[in-house]
């Protein structure tokens, strides 16, 4: 059996799919299974042993209407050549319809229970799930559509995926032995948290462990907010300075004690790794983009769907708040608690 799955949405969706492709595989384990994000968006999935290729596709340009056919027809292309017994479209987009549509597979399946399949594509697809998703986290949502038509043997789907065993290397120029690792940058302005309150929060987070790793993207504005706060939290600080890969990432994310970041990839990451997290989450959805099956705590007001942020959300977060969050994930000696949440 040949299986099909489109997402082309941002690096952190793609790695929510994971918990469906594991549970494909377990069901299926002859299955081949191809998937196909955006690019950019590969990286992260190279730790999920389940999945036999990866393919990618470029954003929209901006300003592009529809499914950008001129970048679509080469892949389509290469998708009809496999011959797939069932695609699975969990974009809710044009582009990522297209894909599912005319790749030829025998089943398409898509969703139209929140995102409405528009009239023009309706013939294309020939299993329609009427799933209404909206009070379910990401991870859910996909899995449902694919256990409603490809039964996966499980009611539930299991936790991200990023296998130790994939996991890559780094030298950070320091010897890592006991560290928590912190992620305070991300490229949403709505979810940034002041560098003062990073500070403040690292120099309270050193009581409780005695490495801090400042992880941070490779934009030279995130690069820039590592090493200022590397600067003020002193030796015991080392920033990655935008250089790793997600395999390096988690690898290190699998030995830390302990996740402190903001609502973004690697937050997911940590997550996938079983890495105990706190999460400043003021401007984000919980039900939709909590860290899943991992102990975690989130800190701020955390907004239910249809429920929008202040515009000072996340500045109103104390640094109190988020120590307390890291001291009930942590024990007395400051090792990780084990319970799922």
């Amino acid at each position: 059996m040949r299986l099909l799955f489109i997402k082309l949405k941002h690096i952190g969706d793609a790695l929510l799919l994971t918990p469906t492709l594991a549970a494909a595989k377990a069901a299926h384990p002859d299955a081949t299974i191809w998937v196909v994000v955006r690019k950019g968006s590969e990286g992260i999935l190279a730790g999920c042993p389940a999945i036999d290729r990866v393919l990618t596709t470029n954003a929209p340009e901006k300003g592009e209407r529809g499914p950008g056919l001129r970048g679509s027809l080469a892949l389509v292309r290469e998708l009809r050549r496999q011959h797939f017994d069932y695609a699975f479209e969990l974009t809710h987009g044009d582009r990522g319809r297209l894909l599912a549509a005319w790749s030829g597979a025998r089943v398409r399946c898509a969703n139209d229970g929140v995102y409405r399949v528009p009239w023009f594509w309706r013939a294309w697809f020939n299993r329609l799930s009427k799933h209404d998703w909206r009070n379910e986290h990401q991870a859910e949502a996909g899995f449902r559509l694919v256990n409603e038509f490809l039964p996966l043997g499980v009611s539930e789907p299991p936790p991200l995926v990023f296998d130790r065993a994939r996991t890559a290397p780094c030298d950070l120029g320091v010897k890592l032995n006991d560290y928590a690792v912190i992620h305070p940058g991300t490229r949403w302005q709505r979810k940034r948290w002041p560098l003062e309150k990073w500070i403040a929060a690292g120099r309270e987070l050193l009581q409780l462990t005695p490495q801090l790793v400042i992880s941070v993207g490779p934009d030279a504005e995130e690069v820039q907010l590592g090493d200022a706060l590397a600067a003020a939290l002193g030796p015991r600080a080392v920033t990655t300075r935008g250089k790793l890969s997600w395999a390096q990432l988690a690898g290190l994310l699998h030995g830390a004690r302990l996740f402190v970041g903001v609502d973004t990839a690697a937050m997911h990451l940590a997550a996938a790794c079983q890495c105990p997290t706190v999460a400043l989450f003021a401007s984000s959805v919980a039900v939709h983009w909590r860290p899943w099956r991992v102990p975690h705590r989130l800190v701020g007001a955390v907004l239910k769907p249809g429920e929008t942020a202040a515009d000072d959300a996340m500045i109103r977060i104390e640094p109190a708040e988020v120590l307390a969050a890291c001291r009930e994930l942590l024990d007395g000696s400051g090792t990780r608690l084990v319970s799922t949440l």
